[in-house]
């Protein structure tokens, strides 16, 4: 486990949000929506479904605060883990109900999707092209900015594995800038 903390979330505003600081809990909200958005969307391919994981992530976290150990996992990770978790139960949600994956992903507003990230759509257009534990790598990676080790231990995966997904997907990435179909 990581005891760094990633630059943009601060484990003390959990410590504060744990103490009922809703200030905290608003500055937490401003510095950690964009990666817990980005993530989602690389689980749920559904911009409005991801939208709706986010909020849902951020009540957890905020009924969750008092169960976070500083010094143990980074607080993004936490935060990501509840997001995952959340994306996943969204997923089995839709099974369940019929919905089918793919019309999901078809509804999908590009516009809407990666705000804050350049060039968002033809992000959105390349990161499709990856497998989705891919995209939840590059994703993680990139935008969230986690290290390897921390990524593989939300996604529960040998460190190895991630590394060599995270070469092929950025090798895939890079095919498909160069040759576009």
């Amino acid at each position: 486990m990581s005891n760094t903390t990633h630059p943009a979330v601060s484990e003390q505003l959990l410590v504060r949000i744990a103490a009922g600081d809703k200030a905290a809990f608003a500055e937490l909200y401003v510095q950690a929506k964009n990666p817990v958005y980005c993530f989602a969307l690389s689980i749920l391919r559904d911009s409005f479904a991801a939208e709706d994981v986010m909020q849902e992530t951020f009540l957890q976290v905020w009924k969750s605060a008092p169960t976070y150990r500083p010094g143990g996992k980074n607080a993004l990770t936490w935060i990501l883990g509840i997001t995952k978790y959340t994306a996943l139960a969204r997923l089995r949600e839709g099974q369940r109900a019929g919905v089918p994956l793919e019309d999901a992903a078809e509804k999908a507003d590009p516009g809407d999707a990666f705000r804050d990230c350049e060039n968002r759509i033809v992000t959105q257009a390349l990161l499709a092209q990856l497998a989705q534990d891919e995209r939840e790598i590059v994703v993680l990676h990139v935008v969230t900015g986690l290290k390897h080790r921390e990524i593989a231990e939300l996604l529960e995966m040998p460190l190895p594995t991630v590394l060599s997904k995270y070469r092929r997907s950025l090798k895939k990435l890079e095919r498909l800038v160069r040759e576009p179909s």
